[in-house]
């Protein structure tokens, strides 16, 4: 059986001549922000790409195609469509093979861009542990992705809402490199900074990408995780965000809110909560992540 995949014109020409390519999931443009904001953000972090020297891959599957990269029309068309699917490595298969719609999440995209021979995606913050895990055994399938599948995602950490701690040693305990671009600290998600120590520092695009090509040379499995600090001017100081957080949580555990449905209400009670700034700093951070995800991507060919 083959995989019904189809490349925009863009990223075939790209593919054709070799020149680097970054990755960009798609939930945020079905399930972050509203039409016509989503298409219009997605259009700006595509350009970022762009201008970092890099072609854009967004992803998602469209009837049951897996599109690696999206022609303006289709970007149009399901930052409109509704009922669409978030996929991740459980379903993105049988949406697929059913001809369904759907979004891919992080550990969906990281498949997609594997088969489609691309080793950079660039995003906002990965999914990792729920708080409560211990009970709920909510853990993303985005961790055990990122050990499994050879891409190096460049994400503002694990997103804010998240256990943090248990979420990096998760990731330790799975043998993922955490690299933090530029500084000692992890970042966290929508602050610059945290009280965690780095388990890796890089201060360059060179420096990461030689380390996703060795760890391919030494035949490890998986890629790598580099958490990429948000802009200072655009951050939202941890002290601000705990009581906020805290809020949203109470509130989606009353509503008895799980699963899938967790992460998208409490990303938009934290929204209201801070009247718009977390989407501001999201955006401020997603854009960051996909010119550092493109310098990567330059290096990983002129270094292959």
């Amino acid at each position: 059986m083959t995989i019904p995949m189809t490349f925009s014109a863009e990223v075939a020409a790209a593919r054709l001549a070799g020149a680097p390519i970054v990755a960009l999931e798609s939930t945020i443009i079905t399930h972050g922000m509203p039409f016509p904001q989503n298409v219009e953000t997605a259009q700006i972090v595509e350009q970022d790409v762009r201008d970092a020297g890099a072609t854009p891959a967004t992803i998602a599957v469209m009837n049951g195609t897996l599109h690696i990269g999206l022609e303006a029309d289709e970007l149009n068309s399901l930052g409109q469509a509704q009922n669409v699917a978030k996929l991740s490595r459980a379903d993105i298969a049988a949406c697929i093979a059913m001809g369904g719609n759907g979004a891919t999440t992080v550990a969906a995209t990281m498949i997609a861009a594997q088969l489609a021979g691309i080793s950079v995606f660039a995003t906002g913050g990965i999914g990792g542990v729920h708080r409560g895990a211990e009970t709920s055994f909510d853990i993303s399938a985005d961790l055990h992705e990122l050990a499994q599948t050879a891409v190096t995602v460049v994400a503002a950490g694990a997103k804010a809402i998240l256990d943090l701690d248990k979420t990096f040693e998760v990731l330790e305990t799975l043998g993922v490199p955490v690299i933090a671009y530029g500084q000692d600290t992890l970042p966290a998600f929508w602050s610059a900074t945290s009280d965690m120590p780095a388990p890796l520092r890089m201060d360059s695009a060179a420096e990461i990408a030689r380390a996703q090509i060795m760890r391919s040379a030494m035949g490890l499995s998986g890629g790598q995780l580099v958490c990429n600090p948000i802009p200072s001017d655009a951050q939202i100081p941890a002290e601000v965000l705990a009581p906020v957080i805290a809020q949203a949580l109470s509130e989606a555990d009353a509503q008895n809110i799980s699963a899938k449905a967790v992460t998208p209400f409490l990303l938009g009670r934290i929204f209201e909560l801070t009247e718009g700034r977390s989407l501001t700093a999201n955006i401020a951070l997603v854009r960051n992540n996909a010119r550092l995800a493109a310098k990567i991507a330059a290096e990983m060919v002129n270094q292959a």
